[in-house]
């Protein structure tokens, strides 16, 4: 999984996609935004652009979006969008949604930023206009913020709707009634056994797959990952030290691969059943490639 707003052209996610898919890997993911807070301010590409050039580009492995937030687009040109993906990549399209939370970019770009309320009510009601424009014959929906009333085609056929947030109880719940995986960002084996429990609570009899998200640092020898470190520390301007231990806290692989181990079997124990390995820097493919194999290793 990766966030191209912090830069990555469309051949660099294209050669991350292929080496991921040539390795069997599951998926590969990209963020949604349109703007970061970096000065100079890098490139940022269209993550559904991306994503359907992937789908053309790619052969087997599913391609997903983390997330794409229900501010940046009507629901319709979500549906629109997922059912084009879905059919330009056979099916292997998963669409991930969110109320959206970083303000700078909606300021930035003159995109309306409504409170987190207004946000979550129209994240709901985005839920319910594409359950209408993805079920079959005519869709009927007549909201507070949105309408529907058209057969909506082409339908997606393979398409899985990923539903992602932090949250403790509102996210997983909401994910657990309606969405085929509930994601969520890496944490402690505990927190995330809570999380899991409210999403299979409300999922009853659904299968809802629960898959998490989130950093690594990791090397093959203890030299090795202390240079990483090292590196990793010094350009966020804290000691190693600091940034261990605020990996460790949050319950990210660190480490050798005996540790790493470690930390993935208690993320299964926990009920996790697939981790996306968040990487940033795309100009760095070949310790990315490292990072991923190293924690799938394990």
């Amino acid at each position: 999984m990766t966030e191209p707003h912090l830069g990555g052209t469309y051949e660099q996610q294209l050669e991350a996609a292929r080496w991921a898919e040539a390795e069997g890997l599951v998926s590969f993911a990209r963020c949604d935004h349109y703007l970061s807070g970096a000065d100079p301010t890098p490139d940022a590409t269209d993550a559904l652009a991306v994503l359907a050039g992937l789908a053309r580009d790619t052969d087997e492995i599913r391609l997903c979006v983390l997330v794409s937030p229900i501010t940046f687009r009507h629901p319709a040109v979500i549906a629109k969008n997922a059912a084009t993906i879905d059919q330009m990549s056979d099916g292997r399209f998963d669409l991930g949604v969110g109320t959206g939370w970083m303000e700078l970019e909606h300021i930035a770009l003159g995109l309306p930023f409504p409170d987190w309320s207004e946000r979550w009510a129209r994240f709901e009601e985005s839920l319910d206009y594409l359950e209408a424009a993805f079920g079959s014959g005519r869709g009927k929906h007549d909201g507070r913020y949105y309408s529907l009333d058209a057969a909506v085609n082409p339908k997606p056929r393979g398409l899985r709707l990923v539903i992602g947030g932090s949250g403790p109880k509102r996210t997983p719940r909401l994910a657990g009634s309606r969405a085929d995986e509930y994601n969520f960002f890496i944490c402690p084996p505990e927190e995330a056994k809570r999380k899991i429990a409210v999403m299979k609570t409300a999922a009853g009899e659904r299968q809802v797959e629960a898959t998490v998200m989130g950093g690594a640092l990791v090397g093959r020898t203890e030299t090795e990952f202390e240079e990483r470190l090292a590196r990793a520390a010094n350009a966020r301007g804290i000691t190693p030290k600091e940034l261990e231990d605020r990996y460790v806290n949050n319950g990210f692989p660190v480490g050798t691969p005996a540790r790493v181990a470690e930390t993935v079997a208690g993320l299964e124990e926990a009920g996790v059943e697939r981790i996306y390995i968040q990487w940033l820097d795309l100009d760095d493919l070949d310790t990315m490639k490292d990072t991923v194999d190293i924690v799938r290793d394990a």
